[in-house]
């Protein structure tokens, strides 16, 4: 079974989004998905850091497909049934360069409004924990 690894490129300034952050990964660590803290000052080496691991490698951003979190529940449970790694990254703060946007296997995008990278990596732990609980069949999620 594959795992979901989520990228942050340092660790978030805001307090109140750190402890979001620690919340959904605590409740997502044993469904096969986990959080990465890159702590890189310069962000230098965040992008090959990333396209060095293995397996397939998306990337956030705002000019990325949409998705609904239906569709990203169907997604995880794909992406878990490759039996290979799939990477999550978030962007720094200045965005992805080209050459990584050009080699990422797909690039997927949260909302049409502006996130911070720290609130994106918020937004997007706390769809992966609904995208499981659509999975498993809770009530967290309604229609």
């Amino acid at each position: 079974m594959g795992r979901v690894v989520v990228h942050l490129l340092d660790k978030p300034k805001d307090k109140a989004i750190a402890s979001i952050l620690r919340d959904y990964e605590s409740r997502v660590r044993n469904r096969g998905i986990s959080l990465e803290i890159h702590v890189d000052k310069k962000g230098l080496n965040y992008e090959a850091r990333i396209l060095a691991l293995p397996g397939l490698l998306v990337l956030l951003g705002e000019e990325g497909d949409s998705i609904s979190s239906a569709n990203l529940a169907s997604w995880l449970t794909s992406a878990e049934l490759r039996g290979k790694s799939t990477h999550l990254a978030i962007g720094p703060a200045q965005g992805f360069s080209d050459s990584i946007k050009e080699r990422a296997d797909a690039i997927i995008s949260l909302s049409e409004l502006t996130l911070t990278h720290e609130m994106a990596a918020a937004v997007l732990m706390e769809q992966l924990y609904r995208a499981t609980e659509i999975n498993r069949g809770s009530p967290y999620h309604r229609d």
